[in-house]
């Protein structure tokens, strides 16, 4: 998702590397019926942007998680969730 998440800003005129983008992401395995199973990821990203760009910044996190081929593999099975921080960064 971190990587869909890159080409969406990318395409919105945001870089998101090298230092512009990361994500820390944690998960739960639990016994399924004996089986055990991946429940849930949830990511956090920490996202800088340039000054004036926020908008353009939510629209790609409001859309990208649909955009990723593994998140729409998982749909339905895995609960999966993102949190975000964005800091603009200072005018040049």
């Amino acid at each position: 998702m971190t990587g869909t998440l890159g080409r969406a800003l990318e395409v919105r005129g945001i870089r998101s590397y090298p230092e512009k983008l990361s994500s820390e992401v944690e998960g739960d395995i639990e016994d399924v019926d004996g089986v055990m199973t991946i429940t849930a990821i949830r990511l956090r990203y920490r996202i800088r942007i340039p000054s004036g760009k926020k908008p353009e910044a939510e629209r790609a996190l409001a859309f990208h998680e649909r955009g990723c081929p593994a998140a729409m593999s998982v749909k339905g099975c895995i609960q999966v969730s993102y949190t975000a921080e964005i800091e603009e960064e200072a005018p040049p």
